[in-house]
């Protein structure tokens, strides 16, 4: 069923049902937060504060959110025009993320009333502080480049303006998310002795920067699947693919220095030790890094359920490697002393509900996707 109100379109299906439901429940459970603090909804204590809504909340979500930055370096900076139907998307879908992720530090931060002050006072010696105001100014980036999209639609007479500020809003916008999405990395650096040492490297800023670049496209495969089975949209396999293969050959370079750190550092024992920390990294390296690059250089990567899988794979392997790193690489130090609360986790899964549901009322309002009857009927002059 199409709802219009006021010239906007929301369709509203059970699966949208659903997702709404789980939407208002994790409103509600976070004005609790907000209210009450930490102490009635969360299992978060002294010992360990950093919990679910860290690891995926903000650490996954601005690495699930990097096709943004990836698509925009490969499409507008080397202009690989061919690959420019996905732009608007994984704009959109970086955007959402982003978002979400500053929603999440609010509900992290004990006192969240304060989150105003990093503004105002100079941590420069703070790697969070760095981090911070990186997400914060490509957030404000990235509705600045969105509005060129908005004012197709709204306040028209600004798209020009706004046309005109893309150039320079895109060279910004691929320079921050270099610095915070490394910078997540580096924060572990300090817990060296926290951290087992499958997980703790030196490396670790450079594991963070480049796997919060080869996911973006594995994000814009799964996107363009669910997309064009919910509005019908197709982008061109061969768009697809190419893109998929650009983020293969940066997995292994990734694969590789993931390799040459583990001999370097003599700890290649570990992953076959049969223990917890051993079993997770094997599994966060097969599943998230070997399987997908075997998949993308191969013939499956022409077809669309190929993608799909190397999409899924790669997701689910940057996922968990970074609940690994906030989680599995400190169990034996903590002793296992935080699970997450049910209402931790209904507070996450109605941040991604929100995404999506935003989602499909902006594809459904505005020119996200390419349409190739319009435009071949613009070529002609029809």
């Amino acid at each position: 069923m199409k709802i219009n109100i006021l010239g906007w379109n929301f369709t509203v299906t059970p699966a949208r049902i659903m997702l709404s439901a789980i939407a208002v429940c994790s409103v509600i459970a976070m004005l609790v937060r907000f209210v009450t603090g930490f102490g009635l909804l969360t299992n978060l204590n002294d010992d360990w504060p950093w919990g679910l809504w860290i690891a995926f909340d903000v650490l996954t979500g601005v690495a699930l959110a990097g096709g943004g930055y990836s698509t925009a370096l490969i499409v507008h900076i080397l202009h690989k025009d061919k690959y420019h139907p996905i732009a608007r998307g994984a704009l959109l879908t970086s955007l959402l993320g982003y978002v979400l992720v500053m929603l999440g530090l609010f509900l992290d931060i004990g006192q969240w009333f304060n989150f105003w002050r990093p503004f105002v006072s100079w941590g420069h010696a703070s790697v969070l502080f760095e981090v911070f105001w990186c997400v914060s100014m490509y957030t404000t980036i990235q509705v600045l480049e969105f509005g060129e999209i908005v004012t197709e639609k709204i306040g028209v007479r600004l798209h020009r303006v706004f046309k005109k500020m893309l150039p320079v809003l895109i060279i910004i916008g691929v320079i921050f998310p270099t610095l915070h999405q490394s910078s997540l990395g580096a924060l572990f650096l300090i817990a060296a002795h926290k951290v087992y040492p499958l997980w703790w490297t030196e490396f670790l800023p450079i594991f963070f920067l480049l796997s919060s670049f080869f996911i973006g496209p594995a994000m814009v495969c799964v996107e363009s699947a669910l997309a064009g089975k919910i509005f019908g949209h197709k982008i061109p396999l061969p768009v697809l693919t190419g893109l998929a293969r650009i983020s293969g050959r940066v997995m292994v370079l990734y694969l590789v220095l993931k390799l040459y750190d583990l001999v370097a550092r003599d700890v290649t024992g570990l992953m076959l030790r049969g223990n917890l920390e051993g079993n997770m990294f094997l599994l966060e390296l097969v599943v998230g890094v070997v399987l997908p690059v075997v998949i993308v250089f191969s013939d499956w990567a022409k077809t669309q359920r190929g993608l799909l899988l190397y999409g899924l794979l790669t997701t689910a392997g940057v996922i968990m490697n970074r609940m690994n790193t906030v989680f599995t690489s400190m169990v034996s130090y903590s002793g296992g002393a935080y699970f997450p609360s049910i209402w931790e986790f209904i507070i996450s899964l109605g941040l991604v509900s929100i995404g999506c549901l935003v989602y499909c009322f902006i594809v459904e309002n505005f020119n996200i996707f390419p349409h190739p009857q319009r435009e071949e009927g613009q070529q002609t002059g029809k």
